[in-house]
């Protein structure tokens, strides 16, 4: 029987690449999706294939509707099957009150977090639904669950992706398919590059565990939600944030 294949959209850099990682080394195949970062999204793959792994990389902008068909329907040839789609790709912006938040801006944050879950997820149902099996792990924020300030947009938009879970689940666990999204806290990645030493030092005090997270935290979650460990496990929300939303 072949391995596992799972499909993560944003899987060149970040959080998303950590992923990528850790499927490949608990031995799935891995379709690895990226836009930009192709020299990145290349080395992911190289490393997953480097332990023995089967990786393929795979441009597509996620929040067109084409493109998310054209990629989901290139891992199911490349894989002849798959097992599971992690929605990972998204964006953020500067943190701004929401006044000064522009239409561009709104509508180009809601089509990457938003569109860019609903796109993919719409592609690879009728399989999974085929198949009675398939799990889905959706990438969201803690400040989904509780909102930030200055954090408007971006909650609004992760908010979204959360209840899209939960009612998603619903709606195709008695085809056999699981549901669940993954809320990280702050993650050291390039997403909080911008803040200061400082700055960092007061979010890693605000934290229970006394620390920040790292890519490898959300991606054990991840790949824990997307196992048959996790059978009996849907339309859950699963904080990986150190104990700073509870």
């Amino acid at each position: 029987m072949s391995a596992p294949s799972v499909l993560i959209t944003g899987a060149a850099r970040g959080i998303g690449a950590a992923i990528a990682l850790e499927f490949g080394r608990r031995g799935w195949q891995v379709g690895v999706n990226y836009l930009r970062s192709e020299a990145q999204a290349q080395e992911v793959c190289r490393r997953i294939e480097a332990a023995g792994g089967s990786a393929l990389a795979v441009r597509a902008d996620v929040s067109r509707s084409d493109e998310a068909q054209s990629l989901v329907d290139t891992a199911r040839s490349a894989f002849s099957r798959l097992d599971a789609l992690v929605c990972n790709a998204g964006v953020a912006l500067p943190q701004m009150l929401l006044t000064d938040v522009t239409d561009r801006q709104w509508r180009e944050l809601f089509a990457a977090d938003v569109d860019g879950v609903f796109f993919p997820v719409r592609a690879a149902l009728p399989h999974f639904v085929h198949q009675k099996t398939g799990a889905i792990v959706t990438v969201s924020s803690m400040w989904g669950q509780v909102g930030g300030s200055c954090e408007v947009a971006y909650s609004a938009a992760k908010g979204a992706v959360i209840s899209f879970t939960k009612a998603l689940a619903k709606e195709v666990g008695p085809s056999g398919i699981r549901v669940n999204c993954v809320c990280p806290g702050v993650i050291q990645t390039d997403m909080n590059a911008h803040l200061s030493a400082a700055d960092l030092e007061v979010l890693q005090e605000e934290t229970p565990l006394m620390r920040l997270g790292t890519p490898e935290d959300v991606a054990r979650a991840v790949c824990f939600l997307a196992s048959e460990e996790a059978s009996f496990v849907t339309g859950q929300v699963l904080g990986v944030n150190g104990g700073m939303v509870i």
